[in-house]
């Protein structure tokens, strides 16, 4: 089944962020390209990386919007994933260059939620579509509420 089509419009030449003419959502956008390490025998990238990539998109619009990961920390909150999911479209191949596009979601007393679509950056063909959720924990791994600074970014991300 193809997913709906993503078509990128970019919102400023200078901010990172794009939005959907689709669905009219706006998400981050973030470039990156494959490494030769992150591909399997079969010569595409192994499908457990896809989860790294969420990542760097994840921790680059929490850069770009002010608030780093690692501020997070070092403020006393944890982010664990708690649930995942991917569904695979397109493969990437070693050397290609991506759009990894991130958009805070639902947002919960103690749980969040990221939502990602990566494209092929040259064809724009859609490579997968997936989310992260995330649940608020103290360094003891206590749940706790979602703090303040991550409330904040929910608040001024781009509509």
């Amino acid at each position: 089944m193809r997913p709906r089509p993503f078509i990128p419009i970019t919102l400023a030449p200078d901010k990172p962020y794009v939005r959907n003419k689709t669905d009219n959502l706006v998400w981050h956008q973030c470039r990156n390209r494959i490494l030769y390490a992150d591909t399997d025998r079969s010569q595409v990238v192994y499908h457990a990386n896809y989860l790294r990539y969420f990542e760097f998109g994840r921790a680059s619009l929490m850069r770009d919007t002010g608030y780093p990961y690692s501020e997070v920390e070092e403020s006393g909150y944890i982010y664990p994933i708690i649930e995942m999911g991917v569904r695979y479209y397109t493969p990437l191949y070693y050397d290609d260059p991506m759009l990894i596009h991130t958009r805070p979601s639902d947002l919960e007393r103690v749980k969040l939620k990221f939502e990602y679509i990566i494209t092929h950056e040259e064809s724009g063909a859609i490579v997968c579509m997936g989310f992260t959720r995330h649940c608020a924990i103290k360094a003891s791994g206590t749940p706790v509420g979602i703090d303040e600074k991550t409330i904040h970014l929910w608040q001024i991300f781009p509509k």
